[in-house]
């Protein structure tokens, strides 16, 4: 999505960008994922979204609560869920 980001032991060491960009990215938990959903709706251009099922998991209703502060997010109907 255009962060650089660097491991430095067991910290992260992020240097961020003007602008995200959208990219596939993929959820490996709960938080994660809703942190890439996310920056995906922040991000210039699409983000796809795999890995979903543990959002499913964690938030009730999490796209249409997103819808309903008018964030423009689908399900994909590919083998495997994802939003876009």
């Amino acid at each position: 999505m255009g962060a650089q980001i660097k491991t430095e032991g067991n910290c992260a060491v992020i240097q961020g960008v003007a602008e995200l960009s959208g990219a596939p990215v993929h959820a490996t938990d709960l938080r994660a994922g809703a942190a890439l959903v996310l920056a995906g709706l922040a991000a210039h251009g699409q983000t796809v979204v795999t890995g979903v099922h543990h959002i499913d998991r964690g938030y009730e209703n999490f796209e249409q609560k997103l819808r309903n502060v008018g964030a423009r997010i689908k399900r994909s109907g590919v083998a495997e869920p994802a939003l876009v």
